[in-house]
């Protein structure tokens, strides 16, 4: 997909101006010629802009007089508050419900997919590495097809260390262990620290993934309450540390699923630092770092680590193609027995892959990938923000993330999300109930949504949704 269409620039740059106050409900847009001349665009790109923002639901089209600023604009809902999880520690038992709604339903090439978080088939580099990996297994013949055991490629690795500078990290190729995706670095980090029955910090809500980790190794988790935009709460860790056997702590750092947060520098900082002062590791997952709306990328809490206590952990899934199942961990302290893990689990992760993915960077492509990405993401990420403030009833909370590409929603204390995701089904319109981020109840009425493939043609599922949220509301 090439750069941004110039009447969606056009569009987006109006919807700005807007939102800011510019032009006030039922006021007169500029017309179209006028903005034509003005902005040094075609006539038919404003046009289009036009017909645009009238599909948004800020513009309204009167014969023989032009467009109108929409008097009914939608107004911005306040963002979630700081999450209250139970306070102790508590078994982790959600196989069957993540069987029913992960592997069920977010295959199913028939509903509108808003689920489940992967990165749009469009934005990934499936192609290009492809390329690489059908001229890398001529050059290597029968090379190609044999182990890679850990610590993995060397030339990756060293691609990895060099990338890992703007996250601030100072790292050596050896530190870093090549694994089959994110998940297997968090779950062998898991496992390189804690023992069943061990109890592990996390924040609250978190991407149910952990879950699944932690009920395979037997763990506890103690749910920390995090905020919408700050992370995890360091006041509320801090208690809990000193009134629970702790024993790890695992924290989505930048742009956490499914609630977009990003821990500020300085506080990720504060978190390694009090996390030392207890000699508790922290595993971090940093798989949506490189995905940030900004010009600079936040800081990872590994750049703060000076004791090996930060066990770092990342893939290129949201970024290239979650089919490669490549990550990595550089785990610290605990490299040798993380290493062993890898070695004595899966053995190695494949061959060509891992070539691709090096040879990928070093000419340069995954940086020029990521700049484009980012952008594609950042004006899905709003339009369905804005689609979602259009057509929800107006007493919604709803996220507003800096990165990654997922929205988190508080729906009214009436709807219950799981019922909600099966009526949506009905609709044809895959989501994720919140029930799948805690180990408790806490997040009945509250869904995550996946902007990745985000487009026009999937507001008209936005408005049967928010049709059916409208019901249920009223009948609760």
């Amino acid at each position: 997909m090439g750069k941004t269409p110039k009447y969606q620039q056009v569009a987006d740059q109006l919807t700005r101006l807007i939102e800011e106050g510019a032009f006030g409900p039922g006021a007169a847009a500029p017309s179209v010629r006028k903005l034509s001349q003005q902005w040094k665009v075609s006539i038919t790109t404003i046009l289009k802009a036009y017909y645009l923002l009238e599909a948004r639901g800020l513009l309204i089209p009167r014969p023989r007089s032009g467009f109108y600023v929409s008097s009914q604009l939608p107004s911005a809902p306040r963002e979630p508050a700081l999450s209250d999880p139970e306070p102790d520690p508590s078994t982790v038992g959600m196989r069957e419900l993540i069987t029913m709604i992960v592997l069920r339903d977010t295959l199913n090439p028939k509903l509108t997919q808003l689920g489940a978080a992967h990165p749009a088939q469009e934005l990934t580099a499936t192609r290009q590495l492809n390329r690489i990996m059908a001229s890398a297994a001529r050059r290597m013949g029968d090379r190609a097809g044999l182990y890679m055991a850990p610590p993995g490629n060397k030339p990756l690795r060293q691609q990895i260390v060099r990338h890992a500078v703007v996250a601030g990290c100072t790292l050596d190729a050896d530190e870093i262990i090549i694994t089959s995706g994110c998940g297997e670095a968090v779950s062998s980090c898991l496992q390189a620290v804690c023992r069943p029955g061990d109890t592990v910090a996390v924040e609250s809500p978190i991407c149910f993934d952990v879950f699944q980790y932690m009920e395979n190794l037997g763990l506890k988790a103690l749910e920390i309450p995090t905020h919408p935009r700050d992370g995890i709460s360091l006041e509320a860790l801090g208690f809990a540390l000193e009134n629970n056997s702790v024993q790890a702590c695992l924290v989505i750092s930048n742009f956490n699923n499914p609630l977009g947060s990003c821990i500020p520098d300085e506080r990720k900082k504060a978190l390694v630092k009090l996390l030392a002062t207890h000699d508790i590791p922290l595993i971090e997952n940093d798989i949506f770092g490189d995905i940030h709306f900004s010009t600079k990328r936040p800081l990872s809490a590994k750049a703060f680590d000076t004791h090996g206590l930060v066990l770092w952990c990342a893939s290129f899934s949201k970024t290239l193609s979650p089919g490669l199942r490549v990550g990595w961990a550089a785990p610290g302290r605990y490299r040798s027995t993380v290493a062993w893990l890898k070695y004595s689990t899966s053995l190695a992760t494949a061959t060509l892959p891992q070539v691709a993915v090096a040879e990928f960077m070093a000419e340069g492509g995954y940086r020029k990938h990521l700049r484009r990405i980012r952008r594609v993401y950042q004006d899905r990420v709003a339009e369905l923000r804005r689609a979602v403030i259009r057509f929800f009833p107006s007493d919604i909370r709803v996220t507003d993330p800096a990165g990654g590409y997922l929205l988190w929603i508080e729906l009214p204390e009436s709807i219950d999300a799981l019922a909600l995701y099966r009526t949506a089904l009905d609709e044809g319109i895959a989501i994720t109930p919140g029930h799948l981020f805690s180990t408790g109840d806490r997040y009945g009425n509250f869904i995550r949504l996946n902007a990745a493939n985000w487009s026009d043609e999937a507001t008209p599922a936005i408005r049967r949704l928010g049709r059916v949220i409208d019901r249920m509301s009223k009948a609760g």
